[in-house]
């Protein structure tokens, strides 16, 4: 077995749900980081020639499974399910400090929001970008009872056998890059920068990267995708908070989404916009199930600066929605080179190399 010692450090707040909803340091959440990338970095060592049934199988003998059909021991009998083989675990428990959402929401322009006369209504940028874990209640608020502040830390420990060392340092890496957890990770809370505490250094490995239409081709995340000027990889310029920084994210993502104007409410076929994520509040496709979920595969990062100030990432992990969508690649590919040429041309941001 080998060990890693890190040190994790939150850059803003995360929403990391006990069994009361409330904000506590947890190992399920990390480890689930672990896996996501795990496959990422798997899928890179294979060049992205995946055999899916396979790499289930290894995943599911390192990780732990209850589903593997023809798994069997060291003396060939067949198991039902296997431990896993990656051990963590926390230096505390302990619930979030952020026990009441303190200062003012700074307020952003929706062009899709408006009061009960139809005149447009600024929101405040937290809470669209929090929506769920974080509430309206005379102001934004939390909706449980506690969450992990900015900057709040602990240490990490995990053991895995040595034949795995190198795909998971791999995985660690890739988590400095671009890890979030808990709710609304994807919109950047529960950003998070690993750094190791035993003497050693995280490796350097050059971010994994697929051309926009080979990504769309596999229906699960599993590699930042790529155009002819680069990584799909935008960052913003510098802010002293996190507060600031989420601001000019939820300008982002509103002007990313906006640009794709809806032409009616309900809609038997979807439009534009539903493909960059669903369910949109008041905008429904009556082809699609009840229950029918597009998580965005455009996500939001924030990481560190040397001089101590916060920048945003923003990073496309393309890749084909569940078959029950019916999504044609051609459109896809059409809608999502639409937001990356709007993410070029926003101010803000510029493009970096990982």
């Amino acid at each position: 077995m080998q060990t890693r010692q890190l040190q994790i450090q939150f850059h803003t707040p995360a929403f990391l749900g006990d069994a009361t909803q409330s904000g506590r340091w947890r190992t399920p959440p990390f480890k689930a980081q672990l896996r996501q990338w795990w496959r990422v970095a798997y899928a890179t060592q294979q060049q992205f020639a995946v055999n899916v049934r396979e790499m289930r199988d290894i995943e599911g003998r390192l990780f732990g499974h209850a589903w593997l059909e023809d798994d069997r021991d060291e003396d060939n009998n067949k198991v039902a399910a296997r431990k896993s083989l990656v051990r963590i675990r926390l230096n505390q428990w302990s619930e979030g400090q952020e026990t009441q959402w303190a200062g003012q929401d700074p307020l952003v322009q929706h062009p899709n929001v408006h009061d009960r006369d139809g005149r447009q209504k600024p929101v405040g940028a937290q809470l669209y970008m929090g929506f769920g874990p974080l509430i309206f209640d005379r102001g934004t608020a939390l909706k449980a009872h506690a969450a992990i502040q900015a900057n709040e830390q602990a240490q990490l420990s995990i053991a895995f056998p040595d034949e795995h060392a190198n795909t998971l340092d791999q995985a660690l890496w890739l988590m400095n890059l671009y890890g979030t957890v808990g709710g609304r990770s994807r919109n950047g809370w529960g950003a998070y920068s690993l750094h190791r505490t035993d003497g050693q250094t995280m490796p350097n490995i050059e971010t994994p990267g697929q051309a926009l239409a080979k990504c769309l081709s596999l229906d699960w995340p599993h590699a930042l995708g790529t155009d002819s000027q680069g990584a799909l990889v935008w960052q913003t310029l510098p802010h002293k908070d996190w507060a600031g920084l989420m601001k000019t994210l939820a300008q982002i993502k509103i002007g990313l989404r906006t640009q794709f104007v809806f032409t009616t409410g309900k809609t038997q076929n979807p439009e534009d916009r539903h493909w960059l994520s669903y369910p949109v509040t008041n905008h429904t496709v009556t082809s699609w199930s009840n229950n029918a979920r597009l998580p965005n595969s455009l996500r939001f990062k924030v990481r560190p600066t040397s001089d101590g100030q916060l920048v945003g990432v923003v990073f496309h992990m393309p890749h084909k929605p569940p078959a029950e969508f019916g999504s044609s690649p051609q459109t896809l590919e059409r809608i999502w080179r639409q937001v990356h040429s709007h993410l070029d041309q926003t101010a803000t941001l510029k493009r970096i190399a990982a």
